[in-house]
């Protein structure tokens, strides 16, 4: 592991059914389950992030992407989607030649 996780200990199972075992089972299981759903910490001197999407689409809530050189984190109140553009013309240019 590289997050510096205690494991929860698993206890062995007794021959016959024990209340106390199956609580310990669930306290450890309870203490697995939190510490895969919490991120940690991250400290960097280095960082390199290779194949970043060009949108949010399709990620979580802080995800990194990558947009017209920048890198940003995904929002839910702000969307980057996918195909997003604009065009525009105003007026006509007409070019003559002699």
């Amino acid at each position: 592991m590289t997050r510096n996780l205690v494991r929860p200990f698993f206890p062995i199972p007794p021959q016959e059914y024990q209340q106390q075992y199956l609580a310990e089972v669930v306290r450890s299981f309870s203490t697995y389950l939190e510490q895969m759903q919490n991120p940690g910490e991250g400290r960097n001197t280095e960082l390199v992030l290779t194949n970043l999407q060009t949108d949010d689409s399709g990620l979580e809530t802080g995800a990194l992407f990558q947009q017209g050189g920048f890198v940003k984190i995904t929002l839910v109140d702000m969307p980057h989607v996918r195909g997003s553009s604009a065009t525009g013309s105003v007026g006509s240019v007409t070019v003559s030649t002699p």
